[in-house]
């Protein structure tokens, strides 16, 4: 509860009381009382704003983590998570790039920025949504060594619980887990995507559905393998019960 909203409900109280038992009552109609409770959040922003000092507390508690050490040493910065924290779409990645590393953001490089295009297809945009890794950190590169190497299932495995915890304080009604590393670090299971993707799993009771990662389609240009996760997401807006327009539908015919 806000200090406002605390206080708010004290002063309220003490009114009430002192209306009932004082020979004096304070001079605030019944009209005055209603029109002040009118003044606090609607429990649903309550809940909003718990949320959102929830996920602050944690993101400290993250930026502050040493149980992978070398990775806390070999980081510019951890990566939590950015988005909607009442979202009901969650996103789910593997890990941090050289760029998220830079910026402290998941999904801003060119992966990322085709990610941005597939949610505003899907009629979100990244602030609708919530975007985060199985790993807040990036994983460790020889010096000198360009480019990202997978996380290891340790790795994945030491994070996971923050993740756990950022999906129950957000409570999206879908998760997306992208590419077969983020599957793993989830599921803990190693199996070819194409077995994987186009039906429906669960994570701890939350509806989850894995597709192929965006980087995996900027290798592979072709529309075939870009229409099977448009398929995936055609399946998760169904699964939110969102309209689907004939345009939507159409992609890659």
């Amino acid at each position: 509860m806000s200090e406002f909203t605390e206080a708010l409900e004290m002063t309220l109280g003490a009114l009430e009381n002192l209306r009932g038992a004082s020979d004096h009552p304070p001079r605030a109609s019944r009209a005055s009382l209603a029109r002040l409770r009118a003044v606090r959040p609607a429990p649903n922003e309550l809940a909003d704003e718990n949320k959102v000092a929830r996920l602050s507390e944690m993101e400290a508690r993250v930026a502050g983590c040493l149980k992978c050490p070398h990775l806390a040493s070999s980081r510019t910065q951890t990566v939590f998570g950015v988005g909607n924290p009442t979202a009901e779409l969650m996103f789910i990645g593997e890990a941090p790039g050289a760029e998220e590393d830079r910026q402290g953001e998941p999904f801003v490089g060119r992966a990322g920025q085709l990610l941005t295009k597939i949610i505003g297809a899907m009629g979100y945009s990244r602030d609708h949504v919530y975007i985060a890794n199985v790993l807040k950190c990036r994983p460790d590169m020889p010096a000198g060594q360009p480019g990202n190497r997978k996380p290891t299932p340790d790795e994945m495995a030491t994070c996971l619980p923050y993740l756990t915890e950022q999906i129950e304080i957000i409570g999206p009604k879908v998760l997306v887990a992208l590419g077969a590393t983020a599957v793993e670090g989830l599921l803990q299971i190693r199996e070819p995507m194409g077995k994987l993707r186009g039906r429906w799993h669960s994570y701890r009771e939350t509806p989850l559905m894995i597709t192929f990662h965006p980087s995996y389609l900027l290798r592979n240009q072709n529309n075939t393998e870009k229409r099977k996760v448009w398929e995936d997401m055609l399946l998760v807006l169904e699964r939110l019960e969102r309209p689907i327009s004939e345009k939507q539908r159409n992609f890659f015919r």
